[in-house]
């Protein structure tokens, strides 16, 4: 790779680092293409990216970045998952590792923090921001509407008593 080529590389990287709302550093020891291939469908379906990298340059992309405390995780054969979610790139990465032995998370990052491997894999577990946010809408309205049910059932009641004896004279 030539020096512009790598100039390029670490300039696509350090903007993916600060554009991601989490980041999972995984190793894979010997995964085909066809695995690899797979792996990224699945991360682009969750919303999520995927990249193999170089330690050197993904060290120098890291530099200024809120996640360049995750130098110390690039060593060996390291893969790069990030998305703008926090929980998509992590539970697509630990399900695929449960899966897989030769593809290993190590660690990753959230909100500038380093991540430990537990930390990444309780990351996964929550469900996804859509859902989190549906949930929330729907325990604020859930209120309201047994808000609007009380006042209307004493209407309804009112209006069937009446009917009731409109009926009978």
């Amino acid at each position: 790779m030539q020096r512009k080529q790598k100039e390029a590389v670490v300039d696509v990287l350090h903007e993916t680092f600060n554009g991601a709302g989490s980041v999972v550093v995984a190793h894979q020891k010997g995964l085909t293409v066809a695995e690899i291939t797979d792996l990224r469908g699945r991360m682009r379906e969750a919303g999520a990216g995927f990249r193999v990298t170089k330690n050197r340059l993904a060290k120098r992309a890291l530099a200024s970045t809120p996640y360049e405390n995750l130098t110390d995780l690039f060593s060996g054969p390291t893969t790069v998952a990030y998305s703008d979610d926090p929980v998509a790139a992590a539970k697509v990465a630990v399900k695929f590792a449960k899966d897989n032995d030769k593809f290993e998370v190590i660690g990753g990052g959230f909100a500038g923090q380093e991540l430990s491997l537990e930390q990444v894999q309780a990351l996964a577990a929550l469900p996804p921001l859509d859902e989190l946010r549906a949930k929330l809408v729907g325990m604020i309205s859930t209120p309201a509407t047994r808000i609007a049910a009380v006042t209307a059932a004493p209407a309804g009641q009112l209006a069937r008593v009446f009917g009731a004896y409109g009926a009978t004279e």
